[in-house]
């Protein structure tokens, strides 16, 4: 009889270690599927940015390209953002848009070359921080 009490123990002990072990790997994987869901969006950002360069330096022939980029910009700073509540990457998705809003308001207001540096720097820091 003991012999088999201690069978349903070490039973028991094997089952209870199995579900904390594989509670363990889906956080861990849960954590690494949220960053590289970060990085690749981070990843298509870069060029968005890429394209918004393009857009603006044409933007005598085609001043909806622009706009476009920009739009594609902060539609991948909404999938990031929904994705994570890391506060380093949240403050580079505000940063990133932060600079999209001001590219869009300086080309509302006639500029044709409104400054990019800041929008190529923020999305630099936010696959830095995705990256991390």
């Amino acid at each position: 009889m003991a012999v088999s009490r201690r069978r349903r123990l070490t039973a028991a002990a094997v089952v209870a270690a199995t579900v904390a072990l594989t509670a363990g790997l889906a956080t861990g994987c849960d954590s690494v599927d949220k960053a590289l869901d970060c990085v690749h969006t981070a990843d298509s950002i870069a060029d968005n940015v890429t394209g918004l360069q393009q857009a603006v330096e044409n933007a005598a022939n085609d001043p909806t390209r622009a706009d476009d980029s920009l739009n594609a910009i902060e539609k991948n700073l909404d999938k990031i953002g929904d994705k994570t509540d890391h506060t380093d990457v949240n403050k580079a998705v505000d940063d990133v848009k932060k600079a999209v809003d001001n590219v869009r308001t300086a080309i509302r207001n006639g500029d044709r070359t409104p400054d990019l540096n800041p929008v190529t720097d923020a999305a630099g820091e936010l696959t830095k921080v995705c990256t991390k």
